[in-house]
């Protein structure tokens, strides 16, 4: 059973602050990976070999940088799940996997339902950070169709999705929620970014 801890998660300063944290983090990324490319650009005319640096750059930054394009705007998302939905203490696990398998936790909603949910946009070891708590994580969304987890005290929130996409049934209780803060499409189906 989980404790619901106040009446919308953004509602607990440490989100907040979390979130600030998190726009400037993806943010970062943005820069880091965009703006090389556009700086050798930029000296093409006035630096020698100025062109076969941004050609380099340009190819390393490539493959990167539309995930950390669409992990920057998807930030609304996070956000509205936020605004929309309570933060709740759960118990978790974190799974091994493999290196280079996508990270995920494993949360029992109840005895019937364990949902496993990745942890997007990239791999983040939650259990690891500033969590005196590692067996227990802080989650609000909807544990069909993903949400945004934070280790307890709600100062790191991360996205997650589930793990193995399914199409529920639409309509029913938090369907109109979920779909209106962009966890779920109208065919039921949960979203992956």
């Amino acid at each position: 059973m989980s404790l619901a801890l106040t009446k919308a998660a953004w509602d607990h300063p440490p989100t907040a602050v979390g979130y600030r944290r998190l726009v400037i983090r993806r943010a970062g990324w943005v820069l880091s990976l965009g703006g090389p490319p556009l700086i050798a650009f930029a000296c093409i005319d006035h630096v020698p070999h100025a062109g076969l640096a941004c050609a380099l750059i340009t190819l390393l930054a490539a493959p990167l940088l539309p995930w950390v394009i669409i992990a920057y705007f998807r930030r609304h998302r996070v956000k509205a799940i936020l605004r929309a939905y309570p933060w709740c203490e759960w118990p978790c696990r974190h799974p091994v996997r493999p290196p280079g398998s996508p990270a995920t936790i494993a949360i029992p909603f109840r005895e019937d339902f364990t949902a496993t949910l990745r942890i997007l946009p990239f791999p983040i070891a939650l259990a690891q950070l500033e969590n005196d708590h590692p067996d227990r994580i802080w989650f609000a969304g909807d544990p069909r169709f993903g949400g945004v987890v934070s280790p307890v005290g709600g100062h790191y929130p991360v996205r997650v999705v589930p793990h193995t996409p399914r199409r529920e049934e639409c309509g029913g209780e938090g369907f109109d929620l979920a779909r209106r803060v962009g966890l779920v499409r109208a065919s039921g189906k949960a979203t992956r970014t």
